[in-house]
């Protein structure tokens, strides 16, 4: 599983033109699904997500956590993100979950998130999305299990 966590000042995601989910101060992660990623995988990052401290203290350093600062979660799932580009010029997509197989886990992803505390919308699973972000920072991480 694999997680590209994005710090938000906001982020909306839009299907056929209509804002189906927006948030305010926090994370917009886009979520990848490999064929072997479990539910165990899912619970694991969704508590890592909730608490990497990615958020500045009065200092100004990475002290707080989405949780520490009442941030919300916008979730989006992307199977591009498992794209194995090291040979030839189109991305392979042989390491990403089915569809059958994703969708449950991005679910399982989400629900692992709101039970760790944060409040989480979502994209919608097989849809194609217009994802608006204003990036804060910019602070972009890459989270693999």
């Amino acid at each position: 599983m694999r997680a590209v966590i994005q710090r938000a000042s906001s982020a909306s995601v839009s299907v056929e033109g209509e804002t189906i989910a927006s948030i305010g101060r926090g994370m917009l992660i886009l979520l990848g699904v490999a064929r072997e990623d479990t539910p165990a995988r899912a619970e694991r990052l969704a508590q890592r997500c909730a608490a990497l401290r990615i958020f500045s203290d009065s200092a100004g350093k990475f002290n707080l956590s989405l949780l520490d600062v009442g941030g919300e979660a916008l979730v989006v799932s992307q199977f591009t993100l498992l794209a194995d580009t090291r040979k030839g010029r189109r991305p392979n997509f042989m390491d990403a979950a089915p569809p059958e197989a994703a969708e449950p886990l991005v679910e399982a992803f989400a629900r692992a998130l709101a039970a760790a505390g944060a409040p989480v919308k979502t994209g919608r699973f097989g849809a194609m999305m217009a994802v608006a972000l204003v990036n804060d920072g910019p602070v972009t991480i890459l989270m693999e299990t």
